[in-house]
């Protein structure tokens, strides 16, 4: 029997023999289903039939395949006595609409490239809203609503606590259902809740500065009021808390369903770089959020209202809710095109046909249950699939590596500026800022390039489980660069006595001769950085009188502060408001090796995802995929910013004071906070190495007489167009 011949332009494919899915035929005698070179055209030139009736509207297949490829004209006329059996749904329609309504114009969109666009701008807006916006502007919403920092943790958390509650009916449900409506619809539900988040500015009263006094200088009004009444605003927070609510039940088709939709429209080397580009858009998103967000928070949030304070005043409050509106419209257009797609793209049958299984072989056949074509339809099938997957050793962990992977994503994404914060006495939001151009490249460029490595060596399941051990020992080598670090910058009172002798027991002392007549707070922490080169808590501490009309580089200037010596010049000397300039020769290798681990933790995560994908059987992807999410959040996502929260927490040297309760942290010791940051990466890096080890150890792939075309490889690589000459994929195969 002749197989049809895939050329190596991806995608659509152009198949040289002329293929016909016709439905079987009425007559009783009829035997069956055939190709027929007089029904059947060429894919890449003239539509293909898919099993459904012909009608007025053009073909999907026509509208996919013209623009990429074309055939010879000797090309057309090839014949075959023997061909392939394509099942089709019986009525199926794979025209891309809505309902009755599918006009010509949309079906040069019903290609995988089409899908991959639409879920690219919906990964991106997840990612912008919930992980760029929610993180940039949660200083404002504690400032505006009157919101405690357990109350926004609260906040941030109930996106992960919505995921976690959904992903096993989407996943399980949605997985063998219509997956473009379950996406479309998410992606709306989405867009809903940005807006609800947005909707607390449009329903409180103006925002009021309830004290413009200024203090801080030597013998000003140091008096600051503590007000421990509750505002009734902070009743808000369950309103912010549905909207990330909303977030989290939106976005859960998004990385289960997406995932699987690409992966069963494309070719199966193809897969994991349209995954990798879905997920590069996913990690572009929230450095995009950091920026706009940013922008947005520089803009007052009653808009057109004059006030006198600047940004860089704490009672600022920038206009928070601008990107919500703008992400919440955007998620509503977007979700529309989503809802029209088919159950399936034109032509995909032939990947299903041509896939390799590289499920896992459970001892006792078990995994066989899942071929079953009625398998997973009702809900008494869910404690089957859960306890076939729970038998697959390879799939848990490959879960259990992927978890540790997340604790160290979430790590270092939420901690991570802190580190650069304190280790260059940068200031927040030029930490934030460096940071974002660490990630960008090394968090979206290991995306990609981990989904072409894949691609381009051809890898299978077990191949591609030894790249990500590969990826996981060099970033495990990388991250021992923590053993070296930035000496912390002088600060009086703090790292040092006012003379510059050691602090006795390493006990804080701010007050000195210099400044005890002042009267100086505890609360007012404004760092200034003293023509000594030497910090102090606040302009106060430095015993500082004056505040200069002139600015200094954009900064304001402080003089006759009586703490701050004179290298040259006999009497008080000025400090500058801000942190000093850290002159750390160590900065560049630092960076450097951050960028290391950052670039090879990504690296591995679209091949991780793309073995999870391989080593279930097929009907059982969705549902894998919903499973490993739940993992990853429960024992990764979620508890991953604790776990290095209170490792670096015991790093602190400074805590602030809030009348008396303690608050966040000021100042790190920076010794001690690269050294609970290397302790924490080690363990969850060789947890995963272990991991990776394990799973490509206990992995057993089909044999070759149970994988129809594994048996051998074609030359240019394409293990998944392999001929099996002696049997025929029947519809119970498929």
């Amino acid at each position: 029997m002749a197989m049809p011949q895939s050329s190596t332009r991806e995608n659509g494919f152009c198949f040289t023999q002329t293929l016909d899915f016709s439905h079987p035929s009425p007559h009783p005698g009829d035997a069956g289903p055939t190709f027929s070179a007089a029904s059947g055209r060429d894919a890449c030139g003239t539509p293909v039939s898919n099993g459904i009736t012909s009608s007025g509207v053009p073909s999907p297949s026509d509208s996919c395949a013209e623009p990429l490829c074309s055939t010879t004209p000797g090309e057309e006329e090839t014949q075959f006595e023997e061909g392939i059996k394509y099942v089709s749904a019986e009525g199926e329609e794979l025209a891309c609409g809505w309902g009755a309504f599918t006009p010509g114009c949309l079906q040069p969109c019903n290609t995988s490239k089409g899908v991959l666009f639409f879920l690219c701008v919906a990964s991106f807006l997840q990612g912008m809203t919930v992980n760029g916006f929610i993180n940039t502007v949660i200083t404002s919403i504690e400032r505006r609503f009157d919101l405690r920092s357990y109350q926004s943790g609260l906040i941030a958390s109930s996106y992960d606590i919505a995921a976690c509650v959904c992903l096993t009916f989407v996943s399980y449900f949605g997985g063998n259902g219509h997956k473009p409506r379950w996406l479309g619809w998410g992606v709306l539900v989405m867009g809903l809740g940005s807006l609800l988040f947005a909707l607390p500015h449009f329903t409180t009263g103006q925002y009021e500065v309830r004290s413009a006094a200024e203090v801080g200088v030597c013998g000003g009004n140091q008096s600051l009021p503590c007000s421990q009444a509750a505002s009734s605003l902070s009743g808000y927070r369950f309103v912010f808390m549905l909207g990330q609510f909303l977030h989290g039940m939106g976005a859960t088709p998004l990385y289960t369903l997406g995932v699987t939709y690409l992966d069963e429209n494309v070719k199966t080397n193809y897969s994991p770089v349209y995954i990798a580009v879905f997920y590069t858009a996913a990690i572009l998103g929230p450095a995009a959020g950091y920026l706009v967000g940013g922008m947005f928070l520089n803009i007052y949030t009653e808009i057109g209202r004059e006030i006198s304070i600047s940004p860089e005043n704490t009672l600022w409050v920038g206009a928070w809710w601008i990107g919500f509106l703008g992400a919440g419209a955007a998620s509503l257009l977007i979700s529309i095109p989503i809802l029209g797609y088919p159950q399936r793209l034109p032509g995909s049958q032939r990947y299903i046909v041509m896939r390799v299984s590289e499920a896992h072989q459970i001892k006792d056949g078990s995994h066989k249950k899942a071929s079953d074509p009625d398998f997973g339809k009702t809900v008494k099938d869910l404690p089957r699939s859960v306890l076939l997957l729970l038998k697959n050793p390879t799939f848990i962990f490959l879960c259990l590596a992927g978890a540790t992977e997340a604790t160290l994503i979430a790590g270092m994404s939420t901690f991570g500026p802190k580190f650069l914060e304190s280790q260059f006495s940068l200031s927040a939001s030029e930490a934030a800022t460096f940071f974002g151009y660490l990630v960008v490249p090394a968090g979206g460029g290991g995306t990609f390039l981990g989904g072409f490595l894949v691609n381009k060596f051809k890898l299978r399941c077990s191949g591609i489980i030894k790249l990500c051990l590969l990826c996981t020992v060099s970033s495990l080598l990388a991250i021992l660069i923590f053993f070296i670090h930035c000496p912390n910058m002088p600060m009086a009172g703090v790292t040092q006595m006012y003379d510059g002798s050691a602090l006795p027991g390493g006990h804080l002392n701010l007050t000195a001769a210099c400044n005890a007549k002042c009267g100086c707070l505890q609360e007012t922490y404004s760092p200034v950085c003293g023509s000594d080169d030497i910090m102090y808590y606040s302009p106060c501490h430095a015993g500082c009188k004056k505040v200069s009309e002139k600015l200094r580089n954009g900064k304001k200037v402080y003089r006759e502060c009586s703490c701050v010596n004179r290298s040259l010049l006999p009497g008080p000397g000025d400090a500058e408001a801000g942190k000093c300039t850290s002159s750390c020769a160590k900065k560049p290798l630092l960076l450097c090796f951050m960028f290391m681990v950052i670039l090879f933790t990504f690296l591995s995560s679209i091949p991780a995802l793309t073995a999870t994908l391989r080593c279930v059987s097929d009907r059982q992807r969705s549902f894998a995929l919903g499973i490993q999410w739940i993992v990853v959040r429960t024992l990764g996502g979620i508890p991953g910013p604790i776990a290095f929260g209170s490792m670096i927490d015991k790093s602190c040297l400074l805590w602030q004071d809030q009348c008396g309760e303690q608050g966040s942290c000021y100042i790190y010791q920076n010794s001690a906070m690269s050294r609970y940051t290397l302790i924490a990466g080690l363990v969850y890096k060789v947890l995963g190495t272990t991991f990776f080890i394990v799973a490509c150890l206990l992995y057993k792939p089909p044999t070759p007489e149970s994988a129809p075309g594994s048996s051998d490889t074609s030359k240019n690589g394409n293990g998944d167009l392999q001929e099996h000459k002696p049997s025929l994929p029947t519809e119970e195969d498929i």
